[in-house]
């Protein structure tokens, strides 16, 4: 049987005083930090108090009365989770009178509780049940039952709303820990205790039930209870696992550490790991329980062909569609050039299978051209914290924030895009940090419970630069610049240059304000707020001398624009500026999309970089790699993924290889990529379902989900940590397994046993990656890179002493306003986000119950906005921008600022990126998701683009469909 409870819970949370005490229990001395209470002392020195409320994970309590203990020279008995260790206290946690009042105790308990042990979900992992057994319970001398006429719960009804979890009432002992789980952990303070006394029961929201509350499913709550009143459903219907793989998230670029909980080969549940670095032991609702999407039925386990896109589908070996896809690939290049043909990595899949993409288009097709779905979405980060620090990734880990004493958040939306780092945020900012908040929508922290923002910034779209040059304009003429820091840390000339031109007049907050659309003396509050942690500028020190620490944490809505790059390093000369990189609570943290994207940009998936982000025009890394791997590298720079296209439209690129992106849905313009894919004469496709892009491939090969592969994620603070197989990969092969076939078809060999072979190959090849193995990984948990001689067990804060570039550097960021502007014919901005329940392109949480929360993409508008257009709330409106037009559900919101909309990306039908333009990042081609030029107007049909869509995929399901007919006559 599964052990449950092999992550040993010491009862209250880990206390870090430098300060320590030293104090007798049961006869042993015990040494722990001042502030540890009683119980986390015993349970350090292997005595465990027996207890229900507590949990370490959350701060003691004190209401369940089983942690009693004795301690001489006291009266009474004290609870062991509330009381400290003080020094030379005797403490007993055993005797006669103790075990008399633990006993008493729990027969109350059991005498309102179901006695239903051998039929429960929770037999077996039932903190109740085991402490029956801990305290010696034998009898219940009081009624339990209708039999004997006393006041029970026994009957309460269960709240069955939610998908994911059932909340049995009968069940409930009141400990609290879900609601403070709730409150401390997630943040939300979506549950609470209704009723009085014996009438006390846990409830969500105003008695409500638990999916029309404002509970967001993260199932602290579930892990919390010690009981079975919340259950995961899935325990329910399989029962208990009989062994667990301690695992990686593959969602967000948070990273969250699971165990995966299986009997046989089949997941039970996903259990938040507890040593997980990022997240600690929590989890938001996709990645605890929006996993069954890895055996859905849409699932495509045997590779097809076929030759044109009009044809059906035809289920083939693995051989014949490996051997068909190399043919093709070697006559396309024969008849159109070695450049003819390119690859594309996904973030999805781990470093491993990435790094293989890319050495098979250099190694096995012999050029360059390579590009990631980071092109869309952080190549920004890349370049500009490159330029400036000289690193292409964020300085700190997601710890760090319960360091800051001031947060910025710029351009992303944490509790939704990165909920369980957004729930770190929020207990930093209840617990007294201030927040300033950039962003043309109202998010959730601007105002959620027990947070406010100090200042929203509310700043019109594509406006990021002017915004962010003002502030410095205010830290540079008002006096609050990091002197001393700047002098030691920073080129000078480049810091004066800038100094005078973030000076200039043109750069204040006034004469912005009409551009940007955000107030003069807010922009100033929020600057001094930054620079000295005091919006009035007079502070730049705390109590205890210190300078003041200032995070900033920034998203898509910096780098989709097209000055992306010119953001990230407006946001990198701020930090340097006040003195906010290099120490814990500080930095500058991108937040980034989906779980691999820093792994991805890592391993050398841009076309002008080699692993650890070397140009390939470097002749000393190249002869590197080309010893390496036996072949001539070209040192030219590849296609960028927009180059592809245009290239195909012009006849020059014939083929692509496509593992794990669904360009056709998430790249801007689709119409215009749409194209692209029909002038391509091979595509091949590597997904776990035929996806958008996959309706365009001539072969399709199967995917293997994160639960069927090994390997690494690296996640958005550089954090690498395993991916361990939970069960056998549906269609046989794991996705690296898959490229090294393909590659060994074009004639150049891949002959690796396992994914540990290509992590030693990374790592011999790249400086930032040297000390990296499974094994490290494996007896640290994860580690951060930089990881070589100089960081033996990695780097968790960045550039500490001196920046890795040397010197830092500040960089003229002048504002530069976007092509796309409003119009008489386009009167609107639109911008794009995520939402909590959906994720990226939603091919995985669609296959969910997350569809329950979002089940379209909806567009919200200003009240003002839609009264002038005659829209209500729940009309169909049409969103024309000049590259094309789509239809969405309109929602009335004051979320919004007038003249702006907002709408999310995760459902193909909803056409989102048919109207985003083809507008991109000066550097990096990054596009220009949030800011686009529409017109919003009701309308009564879907657009002629979705009318068109609805066609091309009924054909397209035909064709699919068709495959199996054909495989039933071959058969014959």
């Amino acid at each position: 049987m599964l052990d449950h409870h092999s992550d040993i819970d010491r009862g209250t949370p880990l206390r870090t005083s430098t300060e320590e005490v030293t104090l007798e229990i049961d006869g042993q001395q015990v040494t722990v930090p001042k502030g540890t209470s009683l119980m986390r002392a015993a349970a350090d020195a292997g005595v465990m108090v027996p207890k229900l409320c507590a949990t370490d994970s959350l701060e003691p309590f004190g209401s369940c009365r089983l942690c009693l203990v004795e301690i001489d020279g006291r009266k009474g008995y004290p609870a062991s989770c509330t009381t400290p260790a003080e020094p030379g206290m005797k403490v007993r946690t055993q005797s006669p009178k103790l075990q008399e009042l633990r006993k008493g105790v729990m027969e109350l308990y059991i005498s309102d509780h179901p006695l239903d042990c051998l039929t429960c979900a929770a037999n077996g992992d039932c903190e109740l049940q085991d402490m029956a057994g801990v305290t010696g319970l034998r009898e219940v001398r009081y009624g339990v039952g209708d039999q004997y006429g006393g006041a029970h719960h026994l009957k309460s009804t269960k709240d069955e709303s939610n998908p994911y979890f059932t909340y049995d009432a009968s069940k409930c002992i009141v400990c609290n820990r879900c609601v403070r789980a709730c409150e401390e952990t997630q943040g939300t303070f979506a549950l609470t205790i209704s009723g009085r006394g014996f009438e006390s029961r846990v409830s969500a929201g105003m008695d409500e039930p638990f999916m029309e509350s404002e509970c967001v499913s993260c199932g602290a709550c579930v892990a919390a209870c010690p009981t079975a009143t919340l259950q995961e459903k899935s325990v329910i219907w399989m029962g208990q696992g009989e062994h667990s793989v301690t695992t990686t998230c593959a969602y967000c670029g948070v990273g969250c550490g699971f165990k995966a909980e299986m009997k046989g080969n089949e997941v039970v549940r996903m259990v938040p790991w507890k040593d997980g670095a990022a997240n600690e032991g929590h989890a938001c609702v996709k990645g605890r329980f929006a996993w069954g999407y890895a055996t859905h039925k849409d699932r495509i386990t045997t590779p097809m062909i076929r030759k044109k896109i009009t044809d059906p589908w035809q289920e083939v070996s693995w051989d014949e569609a490996i051997g068909y896809a190399a043919s093709e690939f070697r006559r396309i290049q024969a008849e159109h050039g070695r450049d003819a043909i390119g690859g594309i990595t996904s973030s999805r899949c781990t470093n491993e299978e990435t790094y293989l993409v890319q050495k098979l288009v250099r190694a096995a097709f012999g050029n360059n051209n390579v590009d990631t779905c980071a092109r869309v979405c952080h190549s920004p980060t890349g370049y500009g914290l490159k330029q400036t620090l000289g690193e292409s990734a964020g300085t700190q880990t997601f710890k760090s924030v319960e360091q800051a004493d001031v947060v910025m958040v710029i351009g992303a939306n944490p509790t939704d895009g990165h909920p369980v780092f957004g729930s770190r945020l929020k207990k930093r900012l209840r617990e007294g940090a201030q927040l300033i908040v950039v962003d043309p929508r109202r998010i959730d922290l601007v105002k959620s419970p027990h947070v406010r923002a100090a200042h929203h910034l509310q700043l019109k779209p594509g406006t990021n630069v002017a915004v962010l040059t003002a502030l410095a304009h205010v830290v540079v003429t008002e006096g609050l610049l990091a002197q001393d820091y700047i002098a030691e840390r920073c080129e000078p000339k480049a810091f004066d240059e800038w100094k005078a031109f973030v000076a200039r007049p043109e750069h204040s907050p006034e004469a912005t304000e009409a551009v940007t659309g955000v107030p003069a003396a807010e922009l100033r509050g929020a600057a001094r707020l930054f620079a000295t942690g005091d919006s009035q500028g007079t502070a730049a020190t705390l109590n205890d001398g210190r300078r003041h620490n200032g995070a900033i944490y920034y998203g898509l809505g910096v780098t989709e624009h097209s000055q992306g790059s010119t953001a990230v390093m407006a946001i990198a000369n701020l930090a340097m500026a006040t003195g906010n990189v290099g120490r814990e609570g500080v930095g500058v943290n991108p937040l980034r999309g989906q779980n691999n994207v820093q792994g991805s940009c890592d391993m050398g998936s841009f076309p002008h970089e080699l692993p650890g982000y070397r140009h390939v025009s470097d002749g000393t890394t190249r002869h590197l790699f080309e010893q390496a791997w036996g072949v001539p590298i070209q040192p030219e720079p590849g296609l960028r993924i927009p180059n592809m296209f245009e290239a195909a439209l012009s006849g020059s690129f014939k083929g692509l290889y496509c593992e794990g992106e669904d360009i056709v849905q998430s790249d801007p313009n689709t119409q215009h990529v749409a194209a692209a894919m029909m002038a391509m004469e091979c595509i091949v496709v590597q997904d776990l379902f035929l996806n958008e892009t996959a309706k365009y491939a001539h072969v399709f090969l199967p995917g293997s989900s994160f639960l069927e592969k090994d390997g690494t994620f690296t996640n958005a603070e550089r954090r690498i940590s395993r991916v361990r197989k939970v069960m056998p990969p549906k269609a046989g092969y794991s996705d690296w397994e898959v490229t090294a076939k393909l590659s060994n078809a074009l004639g150049y060999p891949m002959n690796y046993a396992h994914p540990e072979e290509i992590m030693a190959e990374i790592a011999a090849l790249t400086p930032t990656f040297r000390g990296v193995s499974y094994r490290k990984i494996d007896e640290l948990g994860s580690v951060q890179w930089p990881c070589n001689d100089d960081a033996p067990e990695g780097t968790p804060i960045m550039h500490i002493d001196h920046f890795v570039r040397g010197k830092g550097r500040f960089i003229i960021t002048k504002y530069v306003a976007s092509d796309e502007k409003v119009t008489r014919r386009f009167p609107l901005l639109l911008t794009t986000g995520r939402i909590l329940s959906q994720y990226n392109v939603g091919a995985q949480t669609r296959r969910t119950d997350n569809n329950r929360w979002h089940s379209e993409d909806r567009l919200e508008i200003h009240p003002v906005d839609a009264e002038d257009r005659g829209v209500k709330d729940g009309d169909w409106v049409g969103i024309q921008s000049r590259a094309g037009e789509t239809v969405l559900r309109a929602v009335v919101s004051e979320r919004m600022q007038p003249g702006v909309v907002y709408t999310t990306f995760h459902f193909p039908e909803s056409g989102a990126n048919v109207i985003t333009t083809d507008s991109s990042d000066w550097a990096t081609n990054c596009p220009e998701y949030k800011v686009t030029a529409v017109q919003v107007m009701p309308v009564a049909q879907p657009s002629e683009w979705q009318q068109a869509y609805s066609r091309f995929n009924e054909v397209q399901n035909d064709l699919l469909q068709q495959r199996h007919a054909a495989a039933e006559v071959v058969g014959k």
